[in-house]
């Protein structure tokens, strides 16, 4: 079974799938519902780094080139199309107003998004089939199990493409080699094997499920996980983290509108809190490394941690 490789030096995606599922479910929600410039550029500053401890600089660095072109893309497209705002820059040809606001807005939107796209790769990372197969197995089994197929489907036909490809130029047939007709023939011979395998083993998935009494009442499984003292101090944490931003977000603390004129939360002593325990919510998992490594060369030196 083809699977992502989880990094070992991660000791958050080593934590009970519980406080994983809890952790994104609460950095995905704030991320897509919070406007404020500043939650917004924690998020996307935390996912960033987190993308860096999971994936190494070689992943950091993908992850940066599919960001940073949305965030430029949003923020020239957005006052293009977009002209509300009371503070006028220029014109354009178009006779069309350029607004600050909307320079502002696009970049905010082209920071929601990407933050929301590095949150999702760190999180197909971390919440591995097993994991949801686990929290959700006896809930909802139909939905865990479409959900554990999708997450492992995507790698496991990258990686068959691929083979396929290979196989073919062995015989002649590289896909990037020839008249345009003939790749585009090889492309879909290509294409068509990868399909047609990727059905096989969807049936056999699914005849293999059921033989095994998936989904049936008073069906047991078996699991490595086990909730200890961390995972339980972990969640605690979450949840006041979780509770407290979002009361701030209730209470307008962490409001912020862009139209007609930029206004929003930003001084104080409650805004500010809630922006801290906010960053300190999606730093949790670097948090987490940091103290491990601290532990790993206090025992390298023979001092105690």
């Amino acid at each position: 079974m083809d699977v992502i490789p989880i990094p070992r030096t991660d000791p958050f995606s080593r934590c009970h799938p519980a406080v994983n599922a809890l952790y994104f479910a609460l950095v995905l929600g704030f991320t897509m519902f919070f406007t404020h410039p500043v939650s917004l550029a924690l998020s996307l500053c935390a996912a960033l780094a987190y993308a860096g401890v999971l994936k190494g600089r070689a992943g950091l660095v993908r992850s940066l080139g599919y960001t940073l072109p949305i965030l430029l893309l949003a923020a020239v497209l957005n006052p293009a199309f977009n002209h509300q705002g009371a503070t006028i820059l220029a014109y354009l040809p178009s006779g069309n107003p350029l607004t600050l606001e909307s320079i502002l807005y696009g970049l905010a939107a082209a920071g929601m998004l990407a933050a929301v796209l590095v949150w999702f790769s760190c999180c197909t990372l971390v919440m591995t089939a097993d994991k949801f197969v686990y929290l959700f197995g006896r809930v909802v089994p139909a939905l865990s199990l479409v959900l554990s197929m999708t997450l492992r489907f995507i790698p496991r036909f990258v990686h068959q493409l691929r083979t396929v490809s290979q196989a073919q130029r062995c015989v002649g047939r590289d896909v990037s080699a020839g008249t345009l007709l003939q790749r585009l023939r090889r492309a879909v011979t290509v294409l068509s094997i990868v399909v047609t395998w990727s059905l096989e083993d969807a049936m056999e998935t699914a005849d293999s499920m059921k033989g095994r009494g998936y989904g049936l009442p008073g069906r047991t499984a078996f699991s490595l996980y086990r909730l200890d003292s961390r995972d339980k101090a972990l969640l605690l944490w979450l949840v006041f983290c979780g509770l407290y931003v979002a009361a701030g977000w209730a209470a307008g603390g962490l409001s912020w509108r862009y139209y007609p004129t930029v206004q929003g939360a930003l001084a104080g002593a409650f805004p500010v809190s809630f922006q801290l325990v906010y960053l300190a919510l999606c730093l949790t998992p670097m948090g987490l490394a940091l103290g491990e490594a601290r532990t790993w060369r206090s025992l390298r030196g023979g001092t105690e941690p």
